[in-house]
């Protein structure tokens, strides 16, 4: 079935990559729509939506899906945790996914990190590395601060074990320590590597995005799966069949 698939965000760098992504897909662009435009118009005209606009509009489309009962794949990201809660319980009444990244790679190398954390013991240290090209504006990046929570969750450990890099006499490497170290420079699109060290041995899952259609394609690709869901709140993990 040809999946007709309406693009909100459409001007935007993501926008244009998921208009490429789903065409390279075979799948046909319903409608496309921006801040201004009629965006319920815009869900209503396609089987399903993806929307990598602006998060203060993001509550009028999942509004708007819910009201249609048209599924929603949404990446936009930028709102509070307050105003996650809220959004989330709205779209639990349709069929939504919602991540902060796509790309199908990095959602597996989360579940490998989580693996890694849980198999193996205190005794080996993690340090979590990640590079972006010299126009970022925050740091450490998403993925990197998404990839300590899952170190965290599977390890039992709080907020303050995470140390943002390190300089100065620091002493000895205390256990349950999560180290986070950013580099900026160049064009890098996004490069990830969480390492395990232990003594004689050291383990590292890497990630390396080389282009940014990577997440439109993500996206897309969760668009044809969610079709057949039945109403929740959905993310890649899902998708990819790796929830334990």
């Amino acid at each position: 079935m040809e999946l007709g698939i309406s693009v909100i965000g459409a001007a935007g760098r993501m926008g244009h990559a998921v208009i490429a992504a789903i065409k390279e897909r075979g799948g046909r662009v319903a409608a496309q729509a921006d801040a201004g435009d009629d965006l319920v118009a815009a869900i209503a005209a396609g089987d399903i939506a993806i929307d990598f606009s602006f998060h203060a509009a993001t509550c009028t489309i999942i509004e708007g899906a819910v009201s249609l009962g048209k599924a929603l794949v949404i990446g936009t990201t930028g709102h509070s945790n307050a105003e996650r809660v809220q959004l989330e319980a709205l779209a639990r009444k349709t069929r939504t996914v919602w991540a902060g990244n796509f790309s199908m790679g990095v959602n597996l190398l989360f579940h490998l990190v989580s693996r890694a954390s849980r198999t193996l013991p205190e005794g080996y240290d993690v340090e979590i590395v990640e590079m972006h090209h010299r126009f970022k504006k925050d740091a450490p990046s998403g993925t990197a601060v998404r990839l300590a929570e899952v170190v965290r969750e599977a390890r039992r450990l709080g907020a303050d074990s995470v140390v943002h890099g390190r300089g100065g006499i620091t002493g000895e490497r205390p256990s349950g320590q999560i180290g986070m170290h950013a580099l900026r420079g160049g064009d890098v699109v996004g490069d990830h590597t969480v390492m395990f060290a232990a003594l004689g041995e050291r383990l590292e899952l890497s990630h390396k995005a080389s282009d940014r259609a990577i997440f439109a394609r993500g996206a897309v690709h969760a668009a044809h799966w969610l079709v057949d869901q039945p109403n929740g709140l959905y993310d890649m993990q899902d998708v990819l069949g790796l929830k334990e």
